[in-house]
């Protein structure tokens, strides 16, 4: 099974200090290397902006070949979903005009093509443009981290 992280639970992470933590960061670092765990370029570009974590920033710099650049196919699944008016709010106004990234679309379209699992920290809410009413729209499966690590059956 593959996982495509959202911003929000690799933010989580900073929570998760490697020194008081050290078997979660071996799974982890496991699953990345065994290509399990995957984001997106924006997902990165995002974190540049908001996460200024020092450990968490390192792990990306470190990591940075899970930040996938889209294929054809995904670009095509975002065209899909950004056609959908009620999605469309998912690229904001003031990202449009800023130039900020938005990865949402890009995750839920990587998961699709993926046969994968999008974890995000969103939660479903009726007619919203969230990543889990879009995953619902599209049949991608979606969790959160907490999902995650249940679906891996870690415990500390």
């Amino acid at each position: 099974m593959i996982y495509v992280f959202d911003t929000n639970s690799l933010s989580v992470l900073k929570n998760f200090y490697p020194a008081n933590f050290p078997s979660f960061w071996q799974k982890w670092n496991e699953l990345v290397s065994n290509g399990v765990i995957l984001s997106v370029r924006e997902v990165k570009r995002e974190l540049d902006h908001r996460d200024r974590t020092d450990f968490l920033q390192a792990w990306f710099k470190q990591n940075k070949a899970i930040f996938a650049t889209p294929s054809p196919e995904e670009l095509m699944v975002v065209q899909q979903i950004l056609a959908i008016p009620r999605f469309q709010p998912l690229i904001g106004t003031q990202a449009t005009l800023r130039g900020t990234p938005v990865a949402d679309p890009f995750i839920v379209a990587a998961a699709k093509i993926k046969d994968g699992v999008v974890i995000t920290e969103e939660r479903l809410k009726p007619n919203a443009a969230k990543i889990p009413n879009v995953c619902e729209h599209f049949k991608v499966p979606c969790t959160n981290l907490e999902g995650f690590m249940s679906q891996q059956n870690w415990s500390f």
